[in-house]
């Protein structure tokens, strides 16, 4: 079904951003062996889900995390290496997230082009839509999603192993790693905990990531193929659509609509937004404007505030990453002058072109 070769570099695959977790240390105290025995079950078809993390986080946002045992995600990763890419291969090139080479900065220089295509460089008044699903990732419908699995996965042992780890219920093995008092922050109706057994995807593993695209891949061949609108583009559910008539996307607006309710999707009324592309598109974290596109005012606040809160052995690492995010931007150099003179005042240096930090010079 595969060799043992595939494994290993699914195990190293997983550990690339891993490496220093408990669950992965552990694993490699006795690798050979951990890893045979997981090819071992993999083969006889005897291998069955460990038991997950579930943590919460604050920034931007109170939301449930889930990880699965580092063992599962060497699995999830032996999946989407297999038959990830060819998966991937019928999306539209307008989808976006989770996609080698399709983050947020390809996402956003590819609104940012079809700005400039459909307005024939910021010359023509144009219009755009916004759309956002309603609590994405836990009222995904996993028959749904079943289905298509089944239509896109020809050979039988993936397509079972792709399923098996789908309709896997981390809820039934689970432990958490946050206090009450932040679980009582996240909304009633954004906890996978309280989902029926066939809605809802854990956050925070690589398969639910790569299940989502698939989910909404159809509903991306139907606005290209059956709508014909040639100016689209979706980063996980936020959803964006240009033309130059207002009656044309809200003709748009009802179709798409009406063609989530066959996935089991929703709209999410509060976050739907119709403007003329001038007043500016907020979209993955930037502002396009004509002729410019900077950071999202909120990320930089809370660059300031975390770089005024961080710790002096964290800081250089926090300052370094804003620098580079910040940058993504076409326009950012009040943004990084600002953050720099940050730095300076906690007595770190910033190279004069401003996208780094480094130690303050030791006194000889």
């Amino acid at each position: 079904m595969f060799p043992f070769e595939d494994l290993v570099q699914a195990y190293y695959d997983c550990r690339r951003r891993k490496s220093n977790t408990n669950s992965a240390l552990r694993f490699a105290e006795c690798l050979e062996e951990n890893l045979v025995g997981l090819y071992e079950d993999l083969q006889a078809g005897t291998y069955t889900p460990g038991k997950s993390i579930c943590f919460v986080v604050t920034r931007p946002k109170a939301r449930e995390v889930w990880a699965a045992d580092f063992r599962d995600r060497i699995v999830h990763h032996l999946l989407y290496n297999h038959v990830g890419a060819r998966i991937e291969a019928t999306f539209i090139v307008d989808s976006c997230a989770c996609i080698p080479g399709r983050g947020t900065l390809y996402a956003a220089e590819r609104l940012e082009s079809k700005i400039r295509s459909v307005t024939q460089n910021w010359r023509r008044p144009a219009h755009y839509l916004k759309l956002d699903l309603a609590n994405f990732f836990v009222s995904i419908d996993k028959r749904v999603l079943s289905n298509q699995l089944v239509r896109l996965i020809d050979d039988t042992w993936w397509r079972r192993l792709a399923l098996q780890i789908l309709w896997h219920d981390p809820r039934t093995n689970y432990e958490t790693r946050s206090p009450k008092h932040l679980f009582r922050e996240v909304p009633q109706h954004k906890r996978l905990t309280v989902q029926p057994a066939h809605l809802g995807l854990p956050i925070g593993n690589l398969s639910s990531q790569f299940f989502a695209n698939i989910y909404l891949n159809d509903l991306d061949q139907f606005v290209k193929h059956q709508l014909r609108a040639k100016h689209y583009i979706r980063y996980v559910d936020d959803m964006v659509l240009l033309h130059e008539s207002p009656q044309q996307l809200n003709a748009w607006h009802e179709a798409i609509e009406a063609f989530l309710s066959s996935l089991g999707a929703k709209l999410n009324p509060a976050k739907t937004i119709l403007q003329p592309v001038s007043r500016g598109i907020d979209f993955v974290g930037h502002v396009i404007k004509p002729w410019r596109r900077t950071t999202r005012k909120r990320t930089v606040s809370e660059a300031h505030r975390r770089i005024k809160a961080a710790p002096d052995e964290d800081l250089r690492t926090i300052a370094n990453s804003y620098f580079g995010l910040f940058r993504q931007a076409s326009h950012s150099h009040k943004d990084r002058a600002e953050l720099a003179r940050s730095l300076l005042r906690r007595g770190l240096s910033v190279d004069s072109a401003l996208t780094k930090t480094f130690p303050p010079r030791r006194k000889p």
